[in-house]
């Protein structure tokens, strides 16, 4: 209540915090959700609500962050140097407010600002990390979460989003700093005339956009795929269209409804490519132009969804079947033209689909796993950069919708993702099948592999201490059987450990608040409270010899799932 009243005792530069704050007053829930904590900087930056409060993201909480990261940068410079910083940011509201006022932040502290002087996707920002020999970087982006969150992703010198060690020692200066005393900062008008603010040239967005058409595997196409596209009134429109356009796909229908920027997303209320209902605009178009594919990426275009043209109907690809067709498509490509290369390497995460293990192992592909988060995939491009041997990664993928098939940037880009994947569906044409009939095959030969998602919302204060709460029950609890299926094997990745039976060994993954149970007909459950969204996350995999039976085991884990919660 004490900071409740100093905001609202303060003169606030945005007018739309005053009128939420007054609107609150003797309403002591709201008060309360938007000042009970401070908004978490992690290694994932901030993501929150847009609106009033220490827990809401707004010009206050975003100058705080950039004045911690301009502290940290200060610190660790060499003498003499000048830091620099790189920043994007994407459609959502607010979103080139919060840009220019990091970069205000930034130039205050004596650090350089390039900022994309038009919306761009994330792996963009990555890039120009890179390219342009930055410290840091910030995207301003809460990727495909619902209209009214916004958020601050930063990124290290790596172009990998913050380390933890750095996410920690980054929050150590904002802990310190007072939010409305503590923060440096200039007029945007004066830092571009300082030349403290740079806005970064078109030369940048052709270098990346090379660098993804290096990633090509076929080298275009005739033009004859057709496709309909839907940035999600998001940042892909610009990059993937030019991408498409240089291989060859030029036959690309835009969503109307959907093509231009609104941070409001007035046709898709949650802009998740892996959801039907956001793909809903795009969906009734392909009845009027009959594509070969629906492409749909995030509003961020870090993440791409698509859907198939099969004999008419038009069937949603998972991201796990989408990250099995393309290490086949890649690694028998490659390997048919004699560039595959030594040792190949594909990096996948805990949560992914056990499929490309068996296909890997097929085409000799070391198949590594990591913790969820594109960064630690990131973290393996790095390591194999480190070792000289770059050319060994040929693809990285996370089941949410992920992709990344080079070592330009350290995150996963959509615009590979959409290139990749049209590629993909123009080589299967030719073959007269399509990419449906591809992934049939594949299950054919490996057999039939299946995913699940549970998603459990746990909103405000008590939400928080509701998951905690799960989290330690099942940690002291380990549940004997689930869904009529004995417990073999559990693994606990915050205390590094992995039981198999009464054998205990070590793991040697990053410590992270995920839970792993196995069970004895082969399936599996992994708890993980997201990092982004306040929610628990329950992602289910079985194998069997039919899709009917592999649907059953996954359907009946789904109904286990809550009495396993305790909810």
């Amino acid at each position: 209540m004490n900071e409740y009243e100093r905001w609202l005792s303060v003169s606030l530069d945005d007018p739309d915090l005053t009128e939420e704050l007054q609107s609150i007053q003797g309403k002591p829930e709201e008060i309360n959700d938007r000042f009970y904590r401070n908004l978490e900087f992690g290694t994932g930056g901030l993501r929150g609500v847009i609106g009033a409060g220490t827990n809401r993201m707004n010009v206050y909480t975003v100058r705080k962050a950039t004045q911690g990261l301009s502290n940290y940068l200060n610190k660790h410079k060499a003498e003499g140097v000048t830091p620099s910083v790189a920043i994007a940011h994407d459609s959502r509201i607010k979103s080139d407010v919060f840009a220019r006022e990091s970069a205000a932040v930034l130039a205050a502290n004596g650090i350089k600002a390039y900022l994309y002087p038009q919306l761009m996707p994330t792996p963009a920002l990555s890039y120009a990390v890179r390219y342009l020999k930055c410290d840091a970087g910030i995207c301003v982006t809460a990727s495909h979460n619902p209209a009214k969150y916004n958020g601050y992703k930063a990124y290290g010198s790596d172009g990998c989003q913050v380390t933890l060690e750095m996410a920690d020692e980054i929050l150590a200066e904002i802990n310190s700093l007072d939010i409305f005393e503590d923060v440096k900062k200039v007029p945007f008008e004066e830092g571009l005339e300082s030349g403290l603010i740079q806005w970064i040239g078109e030369d940048c967005v052709n270098a990346f956009l090379d660098d993804v058409q290096s990633q090509s595997v076929l080298g275009g196409t005739d033009g004859s795929l057709r496709i309909v596209y839907t940035p999600l009134n998001g940042s892909g429109k610009m990059c993937v269209t030019r991408i498409l356009d240089r291989i060859g796909v030029t036959d690309v229908h835009i969503v109307p409804e959907q093509s231009e920027p609104d941070g409001n997303f007035p046709t898709c209320p949650f802009p998740n490519p892996e959801i039907r209902e956001a793909l809903q605009k795009g969906l009734e178009l392909c009845e009027k132009v009959e594509p070969t594919l629906l492409l749909a990426t995030d509003p961020d275009c870090d993440r791409v969804g698509i859907a198939v043209n099969q004999n008419g109907e038009y069937i949603l690809l998972t991201g796990n079947e989408v990250g099995i067709l393309l290490l086949d498509f890649i690694a028998s490509q490659k390997k048919e033209k004699g560039t595959l290369p030594k040792d190949p390497v594909a990096v996948t995460t805990i949560v992914s689909t056990d499929m490309v293990d068996a296909i890997a192992k097929d085409y000799g592909v070391e198949m590594r796993r990591v913790l969820t988060g594109f960064k630690y995939i990131g973290d393996q491009i790095a390591s194999l950069e480190a070792e000289g041997h770059p050319e060994r990664y040929i693809l990285g993928f996370e089941e949410s919708y992920g992709y990344l098939s080079g070592g330009y940037v350290r995150d996963k880009d959509a615009v590979d993702g959409s290139m990749l994947i049209c590629e993909m569906a123009y080589y299967y044409k030719k073959k007269g099948m399509t990419l449906v009939d591809a992934i049939n095959a594949l299950y054919e030969k490996y057999g039939y592999y299946c995913n699940g998602l549970c998603n459990f919302g746990f909103e405000g204060e008590d939400g928080m201490k509701k998951m905690d709460s799960i989290m330690t029950t099942l940690r002291t609890h380990t549940p004997a059987e689930i869904a009529g299926q004995k417990v073999i094997g559990w693994s606990d990745y915050q205390e590094s450990v992995r039981y198999d039976g009464d054998e205990k060994s070590e793991i040697t993954l990053p410590k992270s608040n995920v839970l792993e149970y196995r069970m004895e007909d082969g399936s599996k459950l992994i708890v993980r409270p997201s990092g982004t969204e306040p929610k628990i996350k329950i992602y289910l995999s079985a194998k069997a010899d039919s899709r009917d039976a592999v649907a059953a085991v996954i359907e009946k884990m789904k109904a286990a799932v809550p009495a396993l919660l305790g909810i």
